[in-house]
């Protein structure tokens, strides 16, 4: 997975691990990773220009579902869009869902753990909502908040 504002980060905390920067990372500092994955620079950018603030509550992901996917006009941004939606979601239900909280994989992929246990795969989920508008991003985090 490639988190681009990750290396600054990593530079600054000298930690070292050629595998999964990500899991060194997030073992050293969690709550600074967290704020990291939060950023989601090119779909806030994206978004700003469509008139819609990104909070971090459940109905700017609502807001999100409804927008146009001129994204998809570009697949060199593209994936990027998808990775940041999924990131994005994984920050609202960790701010929203009492008990949520980032996992990193040993392979160094972002998860959201439900207090039940339950993994979601937000930037899959992301992904798949920035290539074909499904499953929606208000969708998945209803179906977290239930758990």
């Amino acid at each position: 997975m490639n988190i681009p504002f990750l290396d600054n980060w990593l530079k600054r905390h000298e930690r070292e691990s050629a595998d999964a920067p990500l899991v060194a990372a997030f073992d050293r500092d969690p709550e600074g990773v967290a704020e990291l994955l939060a950023e989601c620079e090119l779909l806030r950018a994206r978004v700003a220009e469509s008139g819609v603030a990104l909070d971090d509550t459940p109905r700017s992901l609502q807001e999100l579902d409804q927008l146009p996917p001129r994204w998809r006009d570009d697949p060199e941004e593209l994936p990027w869009i998808g990775n940041d939606a999924g990131l994005y979601l994984g920050t609202v239900i960790v701010r929203n869902v009492p008990g949520a909280r980032w996992q990193v994989w040993p392979g160094g992929g972002p998860v959201v753990r439900l207090a039940s246990g339950r993994e979601i795969q937000v930037v899959e989920s992301g992904l798949d909502w920035a290539m074909t508008g499904s499953p929606e991003l208000s969708q998945v985090y209803a179906e977290a908040a239930e758990h």
